[in-house]
């Protein structure tokens, strides 16, 4: 297969790409307006083989890589292109910034899920769940390409204390041998894929010898499947990248490669079948996930052709999320029981081999949130939620209810049901309360 050598598009150059002639002045505008403030890149790949130019700008790979106008206020978007337009260039970097501040840029509680050893504290690392540790090698950082609604966009845009990242492995190593209740590793970014195979290597093979017998799962999250599946056909350091997959099967631990995916088409290409059934052959299983997004897939069909496509190749269909509360989340945002209303279509239009996903779940502050769905009890209209995973893993599956709100899109825009002023979570502080408890270090 020829490797195709990709190309990021940036703000100096992507009025370079003739595809970019079937947009109007106004839509290659927005481009670099919006581009100022939330961050854009693309590839070749994603260009030539997955976006449909001649249904621009509402073709859902487009909108999902390339900044449209409507992702910022009208207020936001006169702003950054009057400082444009009159070359101001101090002004301008002032007024992103504070834009930014705006779109709620570290969303669920993220800087409190910061562990620390020996009185440092890992800010490339994430331990928000008893079991599972969240990696970020720093080498990893950046994407093949931006999805528009990332809720990690500040890693991408020089928001520097926002972002996290951590060189040492040490360190990471020295923290899981500290804590023998995780039994996950979940290394992710950015992509963690964009690194070489040598670095991720140095992070994983440590934890598969006998002295982390406790480190059962190694995880991966990882768009490069969608966007570029090459990595794992022709670039330099495949075969190596594939092998050291194997190695972690040798070793007796799980590999879950958790694949982002938010469009069937991402999944048409020979390119990226190919990238799937090589690795499956390495031992790893590779698990579905994606927000519901407005614009994008919020439509049961698009849904349940996803799933069907997914367990046709061998994957295994894990989660449909609720679009974060950051970014450019008012452009993507779909109210919470049309959300449901998605899943639940989609759910019942497909075998019980799709059936293993979860959702619509939000990773809130307290836990992942999954919306059951929408009853009345008591007389009352309500929302059923309940926790997928908490802080709290004692108040996991407890099932609890909301007041009914149509225009609710995020969690922290329910109230609780009946009358209460609490939910019961926050009665008694039963998450500080276990926090406290733990042995992982949240301040």
């Amino acid at each position: 297969m020829e490797n195709k050598k990709y190309r990021n598009f940036i703000l100096r150059n992507y009025n370079d790409l003739p595809q970019l002639s079937a947009l109007s002045d106004q839509e290659r505008e927005a481009i670099g307006v919006v581009g100022r403030v939330l961050p854009f890149k693309a590839n070749n790949y994603v260009v030539e083989e997955l976006i449909d130019w001649s249904n621009v700008p509402e073709d859902p790979i487009f909108t999902l890589t390339f900044p449209r106008e409507e992702m910022l206020s009208k207020t936001h978007y006169a702003q950054v292109k009057k400082l444009i337009d009159a070359n101001d260039e101090a002004g301008l970097k002032q007024k992103v910034y504070d834009i930014r501040m705006k779109l709620n840029p570290n969303p669920a509680g993220q800087e409190h899920n910061v562990p620390m050893v020996d009185g440092i504290k890992l800010h490339g690392m994430q331990h928000k769940y008893r079991e599972t540790v969240l990696f970020f090698p720093s080498q990893g950082q950046t994407c093949h390409a931006y999805c528009t609604f990332c809720f990690r966009w500040p890693q991408f845009s020089g928001m520097n204390e926002l972002k996290f990242a951590m060189k040492e492995a040490d360190l990471l190593h020295k923290y899981l041998l500290k804590h023998p209740k995780v039994s996950d590793v979940l290394f992710t970014g950015g992509d963690p894929l964009t690194a070489k195979a040598s670095i991720m290597s140095a992070y994983i093979e440590p934890l598969l010898t006998k002295e982390f017998s406790h480190i059962r799962n190694i995880r991966i999250g990882s768009k490069t499947l969608a966007y570029w599946p090459y990595r794992f056909l022709t670039d330099k350091d495949a075969d190596d990248m594939l092998r050291l997959f194997e190695k972690v099967k040798k070793a007796g631990k799980h590999l879950a490669f958790q694949g982002h995916f938010n469009h069937p088409v991402e999944l048409s290409t020979d390119a990226v079948k190919q990238a799937i059934e090589r690795i499956l052959n390495t031992g790893a299983q590779i698990r579905t996930q994606s927000p519901l997004l407005r614009h994008i897939n919020d439509d049961p069909k698009v849904w349940a052709n996803m799933w069907k496509e997914q367990v046709r190749q061998g994957l295994i269909p894990y989660y449909m999320f609720v679009a974060r509360d950051t970014g450019s989340k008012t452009f993507f945002e779909v109210p919470l029981e049309k959300a449901w209303n998605v899943f639940r279509k989609a759910y019942r239009n497909v075998s019980g081999i799709c059936r293993t996903v979860r959702g619509p779940s939000m990773s809130a502050n307290p836990g992942k949130i999954q919306v059951l769905g929408v009853a009345e009890v008591r007389g009352e209209k309500v929302f059923a939620l309940r926790f997928l995973q908490c802080r709290n893993p004692n108040l996991v599956d407890i099932p609890f209810f909301a007041q009914y709100d149509k225009k609710a899109t995020w969690f922290d825009e329910l109230k609780p049901a009946f009358g209460e002023e609490e939910f019961f979570f926050q009665k008694d502080n039963l998450l500080g309360k276990y926090e406290k408890d733990i042995d992982f270090i949240w301040e």
